[in-house]
């Protein structure tokens, strides 16, 4: 039970729920969340085909099952190891492929330490979204060796993609500010999840130091390739510049703000936010942008700013991105196979969706919308789009004819993906096949195998889907949790959901509450659908629109102020 006042946004309105046994009811006549709308899920189906829904949830447990075996053995296998070089901490880490059979790594490859944190972060994580404790797993502390990834011994001081980026092979490491930064977020995320792991603190709080002295030289421009942490400058290379990276700046900082109390970093993740706002177009580059919505919907409903988030969810959505050009998230159908809903390039060979791009998406949209229900419709019908393009990555999922390895897919056990999906291969011989699911992989390096078609670390964010979706009584409706991900939030808040009907007449949902008893309170319409609610549970969800219900205790005495 929670103790005392419990102060939680809904909206534009603030409630607030005490513990209390009497009960009141709410004041009448309180107006309903407006839908704002974004054009490119609009042209998304409200029935995407062929529909299926896949159980998320699953194939992240048994993701994390296989990977993490050592005890595998065969070609390829296993798909982990011990990297025993002590670079930064010294303890031994971990490393997991980038695709399967990549050459570049292995225990056997540059002392076992060339792996990449992002593959590593993001297991991690998704595993820790699902359930899995990886801080205690068959006697090894994963959370923990993530520490090696922090780049302490060669003064950067932040999370790097590389425990040793010299160790990088193909011709060394090439800086690539997303990678950076990127890490760095999904650093924080799994810090939140493990509170009381050892060095966590000091290691955000260095972190957190980088990122505002870094704000503080870049200043009003974030337009660099990449960033020296040790030197602190910024620098421009063959990468284009990626203006997107203050999204995650923001939501480092935030969080820093949130997690230590210094007024420094909310100043400079307002700044950072500022700077990608006022950005004249597009600069769209990988990751970033949706981060920069969310934290925009979280400071609008905490400290009252006004951003207008539409603008960074249009540059997410939208693929007219310049830099990297036409990056944002498709509204196609190819072939008979709507993938729509999928993130990557909308240009690259008539359109090219890449899964864990799509996997990440579903982060900060989902904990956007507990800050800001007037997208929870747009939000709703993505997430109904993109789970089930999402599947088209998997070689099961797919017919042989329309995937680049067939004769290897046995390995995989359906929990590991091809890169993307394509609407016309970049391979020669698979020419005039639509749609295509592939790999970059045999184009990395030479000599790579086919099988680095399919992608290992990519398909390790799989979590993100299987914490945040999953499957309700009507199909195609989806129930989206919008708390799972809100990292290092300000306050503790009840069980928070988003439930999308795409059909065209009303839907009644049937959830299951256990044993507790709740009230349940529809944040888009400012209404109790349901009080002293327990067991099975059924609501009614208008037609093409969504409901985000929060699941309030009935012990909770509900307050309407302002």
């Amino acid at each position: 039970m929670v103790k005392g006042r419990l102060y939680i946004f809904l909206g534009v309105l603030t409630f607030v729920f005490a513990s209390c046994k009497v009960k009141q009811e709410l004041p009448t006549g309180a107006t309903p969340i407006s839908q704002i709308h974004l054009k490119r899920v609009d042209k998304m189906p409200f029935h995407p085909q062929p529909y299926k829904y896949r159980d998320w949830r699953k194939t992240a447990v048994d993701f994390d099952n296989y990977i993490f075996d050592f005890k595998q053995k065969g070609q390829y296998l296993p798909f982990v190891w011990l990297d025993g070089m002590k670079r930064n901490y010294p303890d031994t880490t971990f490393g997991i492929y980038t695709s399967l059979g990549d050459i570049r790594m292995g225990a056997a490859v540059n002392n076992g330490e060339n792996h990449e944190a992002l593959g590593a972060l993001g297991a991690v994580l998704g595993a820790t979204m699902v359930g899995i404790d990886k801080s205690d797993q068959d006697g090894r502390n994963y959370v923990r060796m993530l520490r090696n990834y922090f780049a302490k011994d060669n003064g950067w001081k932040v999370i790097q993609n590389f425990t040793n980026k010299g160790a990088h092979i193909g011709g060394g490491y090439c800086n690539d500010f997303w990678y950076e930064i990127h890490n760095n977020v999904l650093f924080y995320a799994v810090a939140d999840k493990y509170k009381d792991e050892a060095d966590f603190d000091d290691i955000l709080y260095q972190i957190a130091e980088q990122f505002y002295k870094s704000d503080s030289v870049m200043g009003s421009s974030y337009s660099y390739s990449y960033f020296d942490f040790k030197e602190m400058k910024g620098h421009v290379n063959h990468i284009p510049t990626q203006e997107d990276v203050a999204g995650g700046y923001a939501f480092v900082l935030y969080s820093a703000y949130q997690k230590f109390g210094d007024k420094k970093y909310l100043k400079a993740a307002q700044n950072a936010l500022n700077v990608l706002y006022n950005q004249k177009e597009n600069r769209y580059y990988e990751a970033m942008m949706p981060i920069a919505a969310h934290i925009g919907a979280r400071m609008n409903a905490e400290l009252g700013t006004k951003y207008d988030i539409s603008r960074f969810l249009n540059w997410t959505f939208d693929g007219d991105a310049v830099g990297r050009e036409g990056w944002g998230v498709l509204a196609d159908n190819w072939g008979g196979y709507d993938v729509s809903g999928l993130g990557g390039s909308t240009v690259h060979n008539g359109g090219y969706g890449f899964l864990m791009n799509t996997f990440d998406l579903m982060l900060p949209l989902s904990v956007m919308v507990r800050y800001d229900q007037r997208y929870s419709d747009a939000v709703g019908k993505w997430a109904l789009n993109a789970s089930n393009a999402a599947r088209f990555c998997y070689p099961y999922e797919m017919p042989d004819s329309l995937q680049a390895i067939p004769e290897y897919k046995a390995i995989t056990k359906d929990v590991i993906a091809y890169e993307g999906v394509i609407k016309e291969s970049i391979y020669p011989e698979f020419k005039g096949i639509t749609p295509f699911a592939q790999g970059d992989g045999p184009l990395w390096y030479p000599n790579m195998p086919k099988t680095t078609m399919f992608s290992v670390y990519g398909s390790g964010h799989v979590g993100f889907f299987g914490g945040i979706i999953s499957n309700t009584n009507v199909p195609e409706i989806l129930q989206i949790n919008c708390t799972v991900a809100d990292f290092f939030a300000s306050q503790k808040s009840y069980d928070t959901y988003l439930y999308y009907n795409p059909y065209g007449q009303a839907k009644d949902v049937t959830i299951d509450l256990g044993s507790k008893s709740y009230q349940l309170y529809d944040l888009n319409t400012k209404k109790l659908v349901a009080q002293n609610a327990t067991g099975k549970t059924n609501f009614s969800i208008p037609a093409q629109s969504s409901s985000v219900l929060v699941l309030i205790p009935s012990d909770q005495n509900l307050e309407l102020k302002d």
